[in-house]
C-alpha cells in the first residue's frame, strides 16, 4: 500500500487500496467471487469511483466510512449517515461514527487498521464543489480526529461533489489539483469491470431510490388522506377492542392485501421504476390503500404480511409495500413504518441489499423506535443471513420472542435515534399496537370487500388529524439515506 504524509497531522493516505471484487463490502449486492479475486485501487480517482460499488448506488448529501483491513488494505465494513445539516452537529456525528465503525468491525473482522472516508454532497445553485469542499473540511477534520483518537488513522478522506473529486489529506497538486480532479466517466474503470463480471449491479442513485418509498405530493394525496381520515378511527377502535374483531380486521387487512398484489401481478409489466411506480399508483384506490395501512399497524397482522417474501409472491409484495408507503400522506407519515419496514424486508429477502437499507432508514426516519425495523436494519448490516428470519415466518411466526438471529444485539425500545449505518438494535420485532389520536371514535364500522374495491364506501369520520401511534422520531438521516 503506497502512502503519503499529511503534513497537517501526520496521518497517512493510503493510495493503494486492495478490493475483493464482488465480496459482500461491494455494496452486498452481488455474489461473492471468492478471495483471490481481488483488484488494487490506486489512488483517490479510484477509491472515489468505487464508493457506489460498495454502496450499491450512487450516494448524495452522505458521509460514509470503510474500515480498512491488513497491510494491502483490505475494505471492510463500513458506516454511512446523512451529513449534518448544522456544523454545531458534526463534533458528536464524528465520535459516534468513528466509535460505530471501530466497534462493529471489531466484532466482525477485527479491529480495523485504517479508514478511508467520503464525503458527498451536490452543490446547490450558485455554488461549485469546491465550495461544498471547503464548507465540509472542518467536518472531515473532527472525522479524522475522531478516528485518530482511537488509534485508527484515516488513510484517505475524499469529497466529491459536482462531477469532481479533492482529498483533504493528499498535499500533492499532480494527483489532487486544488480545482478538485474529474470522477471516471461511469463504467470505464477497472473496478466497473470487474464488478459487472462479479455480478455487482447498480441500482441508479440514492435519490432514485428513496423517491420510490417517499409521500405523494400535496396535489394528489387528498383523496388519500381523507380515505385515511374515514377509516381510521373505526379500525383502530377494532384493534383497541381485541379479540374477535381485531381478528377479523387482520384477517380483512390480509385478505385484501393478498387481492391488491394479485392485481399488481397480472398487470403489464413496466421496466421503468419511475413509470412502474406511477401505474401500480392507479391499480389501488385511495380507500383501498387506507385500509391496509391501518390494518398493518397491528403487529401480528404485519407478521402475517411479512411471509410474502419470497417465490412468486415476492416481487408483487414489494411492488405493494411501496405503494403503500407512498400513500402515507400527511399526518399518517408515521404510519409508513409498516409498509416500509416490509418492503425493506422483502428487499433483503431476494438479495437487494441496497433496497432494503434504504427502505428500512426510511422506516426508521418515519418511527426511530419501529422495533422490527430496527431488527432487521441491524441483521442487514451485521451480514445475517435473513434464512432466519424468513424461518421463523414460515412457521407462522407464533411469538416475536421465540425469534433468536445470531449477531443480531438485545431489543431495545430507546434505539435509533441518529444510529448509523451499523446500529446495535434489536432481537425480535415486537412493535407497539395502534393509538388513536385526539379525537372521538365515531361513524360506521368499516367493512373490506375483498372481490369490490376495499372498504365499503360507507366509511366516514374523523380521528383528529389520523390515527397515529405513538412513537419517537428522528429528524436527523439514519443507516443508508
Amino acid at each position: 500500500m503506497n502512502e503519503h504524509r499529511d503534513p497537517q497531522n501526520g496521518a497517512h493516505g493510503a493510495h493503494d487500496i486492495e478490493a475483493a471484487a464482488g465480496a459482500a463490502p461491494l455494496g452486498g449486492a452481488g455474489r461473492a467471487t471468492g478471495p483471490d479475486e481481488q483488484i488494487t485501487l490506486r489512488g483517490p480517482a479510484e477509491l472515489a469511483d468505487c464508493l457506489p460499488y460498495l454502496l450499491g448506488y450512487h450516494p448524495s448529501d452522505s458521509v460514509v466510512l470503510v474500515a480498512l483491513h491488513g497491510e494491502r488494505g483490505r475494505f471492510g465494513g463500513r458506516v454511512k449517515l446523512g451529513i449534518p445539516g448544522s456544523p454545531g452537529e458534526w463534533e458528536p456525528t464524528a465520535r459516534q461514527l468513528a466509535e460505530c465503525l471501530i466497534e462493529t468491525s471489531r466484532r466482525r473482522d477485527g479491529r480495523p487498521d485504517g479508514i478511508v472516508l467520503f464525503l458527498c454532497r451536490e452543490p446547490v445553485e450558485g455554488r461549485t464543489g469546491r465550495d461544498v469542499m471547503e464548507w465540509l473540511r472542518p467536518f472531515a477534520q473532527r472525522l479524522r480526529t475522531a478516528c485518530g483518537n482511537l488509534d485508527v488513522p484515516v488513510f484517505e478522506a475524499l469529497c466529491i461533489s459536482g462531477g469532481r473529486f479533492w482529498s483533504y489529506c493528499c498535499p500533492d497538486e499532480r494527483c489532487c489539483p486544488v480545482e478538485g480532479a474529474a470522477l471516471v466517466a461511469p463504467g470505464t474503470s477497472v473496478l466497473a469491470a470487474a464488478a459487472t463480471y462479479a455480478g455487482v449491479g447498480l441500482r441508479g442513485s440514492q435519490k432514485q431510490l428513496e423517491a420510490r418509498l417517499e409521500p405523494l405530493s400535496e396535489q394528489v394525496s387528498g383523496g388519500q388522506r381523507r380515505a385515511l381520515d374515514g377509516a381510521g378511527v373505526d379500525l383502530v377502535r377494532g384493534m383497541l377492542v381485541g379479540g374477535r374483531e381485531r381478528r377479523g380486521i387482520g384477517d380483512d387487512t390480509i385478505a385484501l392485501a393478498r387481492m391488491l398484489m394479485d392485481r399488481l401481478a397480472e398487470a403489464e409489466r413496466i421496466t421503468s421504476p419511475p413509470l412502474a411506480d406511477a401505474a401500480d399508483d392507479r391499480l389501488i384506490s385511495d380507500d383501498e390503500a387506507a385500509f391496509v395501512i391501518l390494518g398493518l399497524q397491528d403487529r401480528e397482522t404485519r407478521d402475517r404480511a411479512a411471509a410474502w417474501m419470497e417465490g412468486p409472491e415476492a416481487e408483487p409484495a414489494l411492488r405493494l409495500w411501496r405503494a403503500l408507503s407512498r400513500r402515507c400522506v400527511g399526518p399518517y407519515t408515521e404510519h409508513a413504518a409498516a409498509p416500509l419496514t416490509l418492503a425493506g424486508w422483502v428487499a433483503w429477502s431476494t438479495g437487494d441489499e441496497p433496497a432494503a437499507r434504504i427502505a428500512l432508514a426510511a422506516a426508521l426516519r418515519s418511527d426511530a423506535e419501529y422495533v422490527f425495523a430496527l431488527l432487521l436494519h441491524q441483521a442487514c448490516n451485521e451480514g445475517v443471513e435473513p434464512e432466519a428470519i424468513r424461518k421463523w415466518l414460515r412457521q407462522g411466526g407464533a411469538e416475536p420472542r421465540d425469534l433468536t438471529i445470531p449477531g443480531a444485539g438485545a431489543a431495545t425500545e430507546k434505539s435509533g435515534t441518529g444510529v448509523p449505518d451499523s446500529p446495535g438494535g434489536p432481537a425480535r420485532p415486537q412493535v407497539r399496537s395502534v393509538r388513536p389520536a385526539a379525537g372521538r371514535p365515531g361513524g360506521r364500522k368499516a367493512a373490506v370487500r375483498p372481490g369490490g374495491q376495499g372498504p365499503s364506501a360507507g366509511v366516514r369520520g374523523r380521528a383528529g388529524g389520523g390515527a397515529r401511534r405513538s412513537g419517537g422520531r428522528t429528524e436527523g438521516a439514519l443507516g443508508d439515506t
